[in-house]
């Protein structure tokens, strides 16, 4: 079973796919991360992630760097934003999460173009939303619980300019699919958004259910 999970940044998207692919048994790939790890190589070479052919030389990075915490940091965050753009840098990323997408038994990738380009024969599709304010306080608690100094309105104003760029690129633009299910994260707590995101995985996939010794994921 594929499951695709798509949204805006800080929509809980992340949560909610660890979430389902511990409640499936499937693996579980942050498509994002690889972006971060375009973005943190080409950083770490003092490239600019606007230019394109520095941004598609920095593609050839090794799976070890998928697990360094820097990645996650707001700075590597905002450069993948701008790298993800180009379209040879999509293009260069496509078969490496259509790969994990495919192998036996499924799994689960969240993103911003899963179901619409990376995986859109999916067994299940969810598009997770919530306001931009509510997203911008998420992560501005993230920030503040990490030490780092950056008022609400900043982070608002990075959160409306990430998702401007995702929405109007040419190439893979955030969108739901069109058979993909909504799922407003705005006013429920983590629980309650995936044991939503679990029942609407269900509906969607054919009431597949979890494996007999593995309880719902909470």
């Amino acid at each position: 079973m594929i499951i695709a999970v798509d949204g805006p940044a800080a929509s809980g998207k992340g949560t909610i796919a660890r979430a389902l692919a511990r409640h499936f048994g499937l693996p579980h790939l942050d498509t994002g991360l690889l972006y971060r790890a375009v973005a943190a190589t080409l950083l770490r070479q003092g490239g600019d992630p606007a230019s394109e052919a520095e941004a598609v030389a920095a593609c050839a990075f090794g799976d070890a760097l998928l697990g360094d915490e820097w990645l996650r940091t707001d700075e590597v965050g905002k450069a993948a934003s701008v790298v993800s753009v180009h379209p040879p840098v999509r293009a260069a990323l496509l078969e490496r999460q259509r790969n994990f997408a495919q192998q036996p038994g499924g799994a689960v990738l969240d993103g911003r173009d899963i179901g619409t380009v990376i995986a859109p024969d999916a067994d299940a599709k969810l598009f997770i939303k919530a306001t931009p304010t509510i997203r911008a306080q998420r992560r501005h608690l993230e920030l503040r619980k990490a030490g780092i100094p950056v008022s609400l309105d900043r982070v608002l104003a990075d959160i409306r300019a990430r998702d401007d760029r995702d929405a109007r690129r040419t190439e893979a633009p955030m969108k739901p699919a069109d058979d993909a299910a909504l799922l407003d994260t705005s006013f429920l707590s983590i629980d309650a958004a995936v044991q939503r995101a679990i029942a609407l995985v269900e509906a969607r996939a054919g009431n597949r259910t979890a494996p007999a010794d593995q309880p719902p994921a909470k």
